[in-house]
Formats: C-alpha cells, sequence, structure tokens
C-alpha cells in the first residue's frame, strides 16, 4: 500500500509518500480501506519529535480515518464487512489501509461525504472526553472553548451549542472571531485586540464561565482561573503556549476550582470505545440533524500531506485539514 512516513524528526519536507505492507489486524480490530483521513496537531508534534507514538502503535502518522472495513475482527459490534465507517486510531491514518480496534470505528453519518467523516473522531472523541466527561459540562452551564477556529474548536462550539449551553470562543482574527460566532459562539473574543478574561467577566455579568477548554495553557492558565466561575473547570488539552505555569492557589482554595487535564492517545481501547457509544448515541443524532456540521477548510492528496501541514502550521486554516487517499 501507499503511505507517508516520517523518514526522521523534522520540517513537513520529512514526510514521505512510500510503500508498506498493508496492516495486519490483531483481535478485536478490522482493516479498513481509507478514503479519506483527518490531519491533526499531534501529527505535527509526533513528525517534529516532540509526540511519540505509543510502543504497540504503527509509526505512521494518522489518527482519524473513513473508509470501508474490508476485513478483520467485527465481533458482535453489528458492522460488517463491506460497511463505511469513520474510525479513531492510533496511528497509521496516513496509508491506503489502517488497522482499527472496531470499538473506535463509528458509522458514517447520514448525508456525508468519507472526507467529512473523516475529519470528526478525532475532535469529537477530544471533545466529549474533556467537555462532558472530565469538564462535566452541565445543563445550563457555560463554556469558553480556547482557539474556536481549530478543528477542535470548531467541534467544541457546535457541540456545546446544539446541547444548549451558552458559549465564547477565543480566535486571533477578525474573520475567526465571525466564524466562532457563525458555528453558534455567542461571542467570539479576538485574543490579539481584546483581554479574553475581561470579556467572559463582562459577558457572565461577573460570574465567570463553568468550564474552559484550553489548548494553550503557560501564561494563559492564571487569567483562566480569574475568570472561571465558582467551583468551575478548567480543561487542559495542549500545551502550544507553554508547559509553564504560575498558579494562584489561595484562588483555587476559596473558589473551589479544578484544574485538570488529559491526553487521549494513550487511553486504553476500552476507554475510547466507551467514548464511543457516548458519541453515537448523543452526538451522531446531532450531526445528522443538521446541528452539527464538519467544517473542511481545504483537502490534499495523500502524497501532498507535507503542505497540509504547512498549512497545519500556519495557524491560518478554519476548521479541519483532510487527505484524500486515492488507491
Amino acid at each position: 500500500m501507499k503511505a507517508i512516513e516520517i523518514i526522521h524528526p523534522g520540517g513537513p519536507e520529512v514526510l514521505r509518500l512510500c510503500e508498506r505492507p498493508q496492516p495486519d489486524p490483531r483481535p478485536g480490530e478490522v482493516l479498513i480501506r481509507v478514503t479519506a483521513a483527518g490531519v491533526n496537531r499531534p501529527d505535527v508534534l509526533q513528525r517534529a519529535g516532540r509526540y511519540p507514538p505509543p510502543p504497540d502503535a504503527s509509526d505512521l502518522p494518522g489518527l482519524e480515518v473513513a473508509g470501508e472495513i474490508v476485513g478483520g475482527d467485527v465481533g458482535d459490534s453489528g458492522f460488517a464487512v463491506g460497511d463505511t465507517v469513520c474510525a479513531l486510531v492510533n496511528g497509521g491514518g496516513y496509508a491506503q489501509f489502517c488497522a482499527a480496534p472496531i470499538g473506535q470505528c463509528l458509522p458514517v453519518p447520514a448525508g456525508l461525504s468519507a472526507v467529512e467523516a473523516a475529519s470528526l473522531p478525532e475532535t469529537c472523541f477530544t471533545v466529549w472526553s474533556n467537555v462532558f466527561d472530565r469538564g462535566q459540562l452541565a445543563a445550563g452551564e457555560t463554556l469558553l472553548v480556547q482557539g474556536g477556529s481549530s478543528g477542535i474548536g470548531v467541534t467544541a462550539i457546535q457541540m456545546a451549542r446544539a446541547l444548549g449551553h451558552r458559549v465564547f470562543a477565543t480566535a486571533g482574527s477578525a474573520d475567526k472571531t465571525r466564524a466562532c460566532e457563525a458555528l453558534g459562539a455567542e461571542r467570539g473574543i479576538d485574543y490579539r485586540r481584546e483581554d479574553f478574561a475581561a470579556v467572559v467577566k463582562q459577558l457572565t455579568e461577573g460570574r465567570g464561565v463553568d468550564v474552559i477548554l484550553d489548548m494553550v495553557a503557560g501564561p494563559y492558565v492564571p487569567r483562566e482561573l480569574s475568570c472561571l466561575a465558582n467551583d468551575g473547570r478548567l480543561v487542559l488539552i495542549a500545551l502550544l503556549g507553554g508547559a509553564q505555569a504560575e498558579i494562584p492557589l489561595g484562588e483555587v482554595l476559596v473558589r473551589r476550582l479544578h484544574l485538570t487535564g488529559s491526553t487521549l492517545r494513550p487511553r486504553s481501547a476500552a476507554f475510547k470505545a466507551d467514548i464511543a457509544r457516548q458519541l453515537r448515541a448523543r452526538i451522531w443524532p446531532l450531526i445528522e440533524s443538521g446541528a452539527i456540521r464538519p467544517v473542511i477548510h481545504r483537502q490534499f492528496a495523500l502524497e501532498h500531506a507535507s503542505d497540509a501541514h504547512r498549512l497545519m502550521e500556519s495557524s491560518t486554516h478554519i476548521g479541519k485539514i483532510v487527505l484524500n487517499v486515492e488507491h
């Protein structure tokens, strides 16, 4: 099969089209003939040598795919060989064939293309796990999404809004803040021109938000804690702004604040399968109804994966970047 490999840690130019044997699915896994694969920030970090794959994962980049099940162990999943699915994988998505745990497969939502479906798993699994499981966003509560125009951001805005929550989002330009508002954010906040903490306090009449989904960390953390409501939860999913922060512990104590975080890739297949079940029950009907929609910024052919990474690193995109995989 054709695949994209990382020849050594480095810039986008180290991504190379190669020939690899098709993966041999293990018990509990299926083989997917890949039609499209999503591009995500962890792929960029892996390419740069800063996010190694788990020991049992493929060394090929790519954490989400859509395509046809052509073999493997479907078990009692309800899927069959020949079904079209999208799946969260631990690696190997940038290829014509990919092995995926059957519990991490979901049906392609009715009305969506394979390219649109390939943009869903990584962001939907991440947002559900962190905003609704770890962050415990409850009825009547508010959410602030940092990086609202990213793939994670556009998903978080739409999921929370579709479930009835007030949502605010930061982004780095007027075009991006308008895009966040078009997707359901009550207010897009241009972090280059505005103090997001002050804006959030004003929008909530001084109360603050209940949950913040943060990919930045670093110097953002104390400002985020200042605009959380009492008993609020700050959930970290990336450290784009730095891995160190000064935390006002007195404020944490007095206002009963929670600071947590997670990475999804190392979690067990059983953990991810549980998220898949929740997504299928709660979120997939909202996608099929149109209340949540994929936001595809641009598609690239598989052999142009390096260009997709350059676009990702430019941070000029709104929504997802997807690779088309030809056979």
